[in-house]
């Protein structure tokens, strides 16, 4: 495995619908490194966002699909997205605070 550092972990924050109604909650869900685990995803959020603490993680991996132009076929790149559930007594996370 690669050595992914903890600013490396974190791609981008997902803005759907369903991940937007999810904040209430305290969950937050990013794109992440297709080699990360849960233990350095938690360590990632900690570190980026200040006094923000990580309850748990659940992980999804999704894998390319398959395109085709005329007679030729590709694949898409897989992703692998993240969905951070932060502790009752944890701030919010910062970038959603305008959306």
């Amino acid at each position: 495995m690669a050595n992914i550092q903890y600013y490396d972990v974190i791609l981008k924050p997902v803005v759907t619908e369903k991940s937007m109604g999810a904040m209430g909650e305290k969950k937050y869900t990013f794109l992440v490194h297709p080699e990360a685990n849960k233990t350095m995803i938690k360590e990632a959020v900690e570190k980026m966002f200040d006094g923000v603490k990580v309850a748990k993680v659940n992980t999804m991996n999704q894998v390319g699909k398959t395109k085709r132009r005329g007679m030729t076929f590709g694949k898409t790149a897989k992703t692998k997205k993240a969905i951070v559930q932060l502790t009752a007594d944890s701030k919010d996370i910062e970038i959603f605070a305008g959306l």
